[in-house]
């Protein structure tokens, strides 16, 4: 593993587990994420400029729906032009807030779908609107995160951060996890040492008990026959 974190490019047992991706299509892939991001909140941007902010007559159906009220901020676009990060103005909604914010201005419709009350929104075009916007958010949030995924970047910090933490810690508890096992094995091997002294003994007195017991019975032998003389 450590070897990996080091040389993410050489091949090793890891390449069977990870389907990682090179650099050039992990980075093609954060840039078409931010395109997408992009063209999203542009045409946001569009809809709220030419048609919920727009003051139509009634003859331009479907364009008037009876809007009225307060202009609606356009939605900030987190990317500059050349795609670096761009720092939202003060009267743009923020991706993270768009939905809470437009829900202000989405007015109640009559059966024809015209707004009988204030507002720029209708609860149809809300819905669609807070759907794409959602969706938005979530390819600015997890985007990065996602491509980190695929190149494996994020499997590498995760490594590395075990590396550095745990593994330390871990190789301390694994040596006296050994020192255990080796004190156990030397506990085990003095007792077969000492059964098999125990045995030894144990059958050299058996065997000195049959001894003395048969120099017994042949002296004892003797004895008699020395009396019968």
């Amino acid at each position: 593993m450590s070897q990996w974190v080091a040389n993410p490019t050489a091949h090793t047992a890891l390449d069977d587990i990870l389907p990682c991706v090179n650099n050039a299509t992990a980075h093609k892939t954060s840039k078409q994420a931010i395109e997408v991001t992009v063209q999203i909140i542009t045409v946001i941007n569009q809809v709220i400029k030419t048609v919920s902010n727009g003051n139509f007559p009634p003859s331009y159906a479907p364009l008037y729906y009876n809007q009225s009220g307060p202009m609606m901020p356009t939605l900030c676009n987190p990317f500059n032009p050349d795609l670096t990060n761009r720092t939202c103005d003060p009267n743009e909604v923020a991706l993270s807030d768009a939905s809470h914010v437009y829900e202000k201005y989405v007015c109640q419709i009559s059966s024809s779908q015209i707004c009988t009350t204030t507002g720029r929104l209708t609860p149809d075009s809300f819905s669609q609107m807070s759907a794409v916007i959602e969706l938005c958010n979530t390819l600015y949030i997890y985007g990065p995160f996602l491509v980190d995924l695929q190149d494996c970047t994020f499997v590498r910090e995760t490594f590395a951060n075990i590396l550095q933490d745990h593994c330390p810690g871990l190789c301390r508890y694994l040596n006296w996890i050994h020192i255990g096992l080796l004190m156990v094995s030397l506990a085990v091997m003095f007792s077969l040492v000492f059964w098999v002294v125990y045995g030894r003994e144990r059958r050299y007195r058996v065997y000195t008990n049959i001894a003395i017991g048969r120099s017994e019975r042949v002296t004892g032998k003797g004895e008699r026959y020395v009396k019968k003389m």
